[in-house]
């Protein structure tokens, strides 16, 4: 009989120690995985007003309207090296399309321009900005109303400021109305998801496309 006792106390102590070796396995699987997904949420394409574009590109951000209009405009003008639709302007952390569609983020649709010095000048953006929208409607523009359409300009340096006011006091002599354009420092550009990016060219035949933004590149002679 103390035998017996003897071996079912050790074979309890095994299986304990088994379950025990289970339960801690699982859970340091449960945390390397909430690890990668905590390190991919922080990583969601977040750049700063003090990033640099690559290959010797200077960064523009804009906002004026619909971010597939503006995207569809800029990415036409030489000299642009590339174009990327995104959020900027709130205060919502790591927004989502659904969030700043409520109007509620502070965010604006925005694009942010990454082009060569060397072909075209920050001054030549900001001309083809006031044409490629009504900056004169305040946070609206067509059939696309709330905040996050209002037309904005972020700047990345003093230097941007300086010259988006200059831009803006000598654009308004070509509108009735007073420009509402809002001038404000880049926080974080947030990149838009990635079904956003590139839209007008994977999707020219869509409604919207066809619409407003086809007719908005033949009227600017970019199409």
């Amino acid at each position: 009989m103390e035998g017996r006792s003897w071996e079912a106390v050790a074979l309890a102590s095994v299986h304990q120690y088994l379950e025990y070796m289970k339960i801690r396995i699982l859970f340091l699987a449960a945390l390397a995985l909430l690890s990668v997904c905590v390190a991919g949420a922080q990583g969601r394409s977040e750049k700063t007003m003090s990033g640099s574009a690559t290959g010797g590109a200077a960064l523009s951000t804009f906002g004026g309207g619909c971010f597939w209009c503006l995207e569809a405009v800029y990415d036409r003008i030489e000299g642009v090296v590339s174009v990327t639709s995104g959020y900027a302007g709130g205060t919502v952390k790591n927004p989502t399309y659904e969030q700043v569609c409520t109007g509620t983020t502070g965010h604006a649709e925005v694009v942010q321009v990454a082009y060569d010095p060397a072909k075209t000048s920050y001054e030549d953006l900001l001309d083809i900005f006031w044409k490629a929208h009504d900056p004169t409607t305040l946070n609206r523009q067509g059939a696309d109303v709330g905040t996050q359409y209002r037309s904005i300009i972020l700047y990345h340096d003093e230097a941007q400021k300086a010259a988006a006011q200059r831009s803006l006091t000598k654009a308004q002599a070509g509108f009735k109305d007073r420009i509402v354009t809002e001038i404000a420092p880049l926080g974080v550009f947030w990149k838009a998801e990635d079904y956003h990016q590139d839209y007008y060219n994977a999707n020219k035949s869509a409604g919207y496309c066809r619409v407003v933004i086809s007719p908005k590149l033949k009227k600017l002679g970019l199409e």
